[in-house]
């Protein structure tokens, strides 16, 4: 009989094979992750009860977040970099988050394409999905998209994000490792990047460091290495600048380089688990505030008085503040 499921629909989730997702089984893990991604209340509670039987399997990559500047090079650095981990044995997961349109929330989705040969690999999963808006440009879902890849066996999470903005905190407080990519000649670059991007950056890149760029870069790094010893993160790691060329596979080992010596760092001074612990309290706390706010929005007595307290503000008549409590009092 022919399926009446409606073009476009989600693919049936209730079947979901978890020991074939733990065993890497990439058919699951594309599955798994669909359900995760769902805004449907029955997925959303499905996707719950599924990550929290593979939470023993997972924890165990080293997470990694991309950001840069508009046109530096983050498809062909991730391409480039995946390829090198894949040599050194590892297995790469990349979750490529696309910006969504604010109008019609559609998103391009095309970082398969933009990383041909990585892709091509079995080695490397790599999952496009849309920010949705989301704050910071990762898509909402990243975190536990994150947990099902480290379950399914990657050891190596590569984040890429939009780009680069005060919003690139929500990056920073999902990974072990916060990369920033630079391009070359950015002396007056770096008065054009906020400051607190720089705090939380473990590591500048500096991107397209070949041909007539190479002494560019180099003065460059020369520059931030001077910014960054100012922004020193904590007692046991100062944050670290180098230069590399992905299209040249330049340097690409040295990046490694630096995530490795991080993370020896951190394990050194105890402070890899209590970085992840705390991530995961403030990840409860940011989604304690949705789960208010979306209950808030349900409640039939704050739908029937908000567009009145809204009209109301809007004229003057009652300050936001007095607002918001008639609103939150309603709770």
């Amino acid at each position: 009989m022919r399926s009446t499921k409606p073009r476009g629909s989600r693919p049936d989730v209730s079947s979901l094979d978890l020991e074939a997702l733990v065993g890497g089984n990439r058919r699951a893990l594309a599955k798994a992750i669909t359900l995760v991604e769902s805004s449907l209340p029955q997925h959303r509670e499905e996707a719950q009860t599924v990550l929290e039987q593979v939470l023993p399997q997972a924890g165990k990559s080293i997470r990694i977040g991309i950001s840069g500047v508009p046109g530096v090079g983050k498809s062909t650095f991730i391409e480039a970099f995946g390829l090198y981990l894949i040599e050194q044995g590892k297995r790469v997961a990349v979750l490529a988050v696309d910006p969504s349109s604010p109008v019609a929330g559609g998103s391009i989705l095309g970082d398969k394409t933009r990383m041909e040969q990585l892709s091509r690999r079995p080695e490397a999963y790599i999952r496009p999905s849309p920010s949705s808006g989301a704050l910071g440009g990762v898509a909402q879902k990243t975190r536990e998209t994150m947990l099902l890849c480290e379950a399914a066996g990657f050891d190596v999470i590569l984040v890429e994000t939009v780009g680069v903005g005060q919003s690139e905190y929500q990056v920073a407080g999902m990974v072990d490792f916060f990369m920033v990519l630079m391009l070359p000649g950015g002396g007056d670059e770096l008065q054009g990047i906020k400051r607190g991007i720089m705090e939380l950056a473990d590591a500048l890149v500096i991107n397209k460091a070949d041909g007539d760029s190479e002494l560019s870069a180099k003065r460059t790094r020369q520059h931030y290495n001077s910014a960054m010893n100012l922004l020193r993160h904590s007692t046991w790691w100062t944050p670290q600048v180098t230069t590399c060329s992905a299209l040249k596979n330049i340097n690409i080992d040295k990046v490694w380089g630096m995530v490795v010596d991080y993370w020896s760092a951190a394990r050194k001074a105890d402070a890899f688990d209590a970085k992840r612990a705390r991530q995961n309290r403030d990840w409860m706390r940011s989604l304690m505030n949705d789960m208010l706010m979306l209950r808030l929005k349900q409640n039939p007595e704050v739908k029937r008085l908000l567009p009145e307290l809204e009209q109301q503000v809007e004229a003057g008549k009652i300050t936001a503040w007095h607002a918001a409590r008639q609103l939150i009092d309603l709770m």
